[in-house]
């Protein structure tokens, strides 16, 4: 998976629009992210896992919490990302679930959470789903991580990369296989495990 571009609007510390140009970044190889507490840091990774699986990065942070305090009562927080996965380009727009002020009268109402996922054809951007189960669906067979593995894996938010390393043996070689594609290679070791046990009952009984 590889980053592109990122757009956020009314989410967290940031009031208004805020687009940050991975590839750009990228060019010059590793970059770093930081800033002072507050300044917004953690917000960039919810908003990426947000764009990606509906949920933001930490576990404490809620979608309720994703509007920004800062932006005008009227604006739509938003979060767009597009990146590619093996080759293809996709572009995912999220709206988490919000109060705004009733267009009429006095009081709130809440806005339903939006999603929209496209695909780049090589000249345009086209449509492939706004349907929430369809669109996590997608993601996760297109990235071959759930929520859970990609921030414990691709993306850890601040203060839980110690909780993969004390994670089991078993549950990180699950979630590597899964990143690597291992598992056909896992197979064949089980396969020849399983002949090596058999062969060596053969030559047993022979024995006797």
């Amino acid at each position: 998976m590889r980053l592109e571009h990122l757009r956020i609007t009314a989410v967290g510390p940031f009031a208004g629009t805020e687009e940050i140009d991975f590839e750009a970044l990228t060019r010059g190889g590793l970059f770093l992210l930081e800033g002072p507490t507050g300044a917004g840091k953690s917000t960039v990774l919810d908003a990426i896992t947000f764009a990606l699986f509906g949920q933001p990065a930490g576990e404490g942070t809620s979608t309720d919490r994703l509007r920004s305090h800062f932006a005008p009562p009227g604006s739509t927080p938003e979060v767009e990302l597009t990146f590619s996965v093996r080759g293809q380009r996709l572009r995912i727009t999220r709206v988490p679930e919000h109060k705004r002020p009733k267009k009429r009268g006095d009081g709130v109402t809440v806005e339903k959470a939006r999603v929209h996922l496209e695909s780049h054809d090589g000249t345009r951007w086209v449509h492939v789903s706004s349907n929430s189960a369809e669109v996590g669906d997608e993601i996760e067979h297109r990235l071959r991580l759930n929520r859970a593995q990609f921030t414990k894996v691709v993306l850890l938010p601040q203060g839980e990369f110690a909780t993969f390393l004390r994670a089991g043996a078993k549950d990180r070689a699950d979630v590597l296989t899964q990143i690597f594609g291992t598992a056909f290679y896992d197979s064949v070791t089980d396969l020849l495990v399983e002949w090596r046990t058999a062969a060596r009952r053969e030559r047993e009984q022979a024995d006797l």
